[in-house]
Formats: C-alpha cells, structure tokens, sequence
C-alpha cells in the first residue's frame, strides 16, 4: 500500500446531524486544496458557490430531487470508496461502533 503524501481531514459528528449543517462549519477550517469529494448530503448552492469562491472544485453528486442535475466527475468521485470502506471496517468491530473501548 502507498502512503498518502497529503493529509485527510475528517469530521466526525452525531448521526442525527445534517451533512450540510456540519459542511456549515467546517468550511471557514478547510485546508488549501483543488479537490473536496462529498456526498449527496452536502449538495447545496450555497455550500458549492463558497467551495467556487475559495477556489477548490467540488465533486458532489446533485441530490435525487434537483431540478437541474450538477455534473461531477464520476471517476473521482468513486474513489472516495476507501474512505466508506474503512468506516464500514470499523463497524465490523462493535466495541470500537458502540463505543466501549
């Protein structure tokens, strides 16, 4: 495996807690990059045009219910795969998913 020669940032927040309210606060903190890769969670006008003003492109897929569909780049947005797959290796063990380590 390659080690990746840029950070990763992450936010963890509750499950009740809507992608485009975390979005809300963690774009005055987001680091100088091309690139962010999100879900169909955080596809709002307003978050894409401050994602446009700092210059950084987003690949986020339009929600099921836009009237007018975003294109996004398909290939790149695949790859955030590993990310889901490592939470869904997490899950797998359930002392660290319930919390009890």
């Amino acid at each position: 495996m390659k080690a990746l020669d840029r950070p990763i940032w992450m936010f963890l927040s509750a499950g009740n807690f809507s992608d485009a309210a975390a979005a809300r606060a963690l774009l005055s903190s987001l680091p100088k990059t091309k690139w962010l890769l999100a879900d169909r969670g955080c596809d709002a006008d307003w978050f894409r045009n401050a994602l446009k003003d700092r210059g950084i492109a987003a690949c986020i897929p339009s929600r099921k219910n836009r009237k007018v569909i975003i294109p996004h780049d398909t290939v790149r947005y695949r790859q955030r795969h590993r990310t889901e797959n490592m939470f869904g290796r997490l899950k797998d063990w359930r002392r660290i998913a319930m919390r009890y380590d």
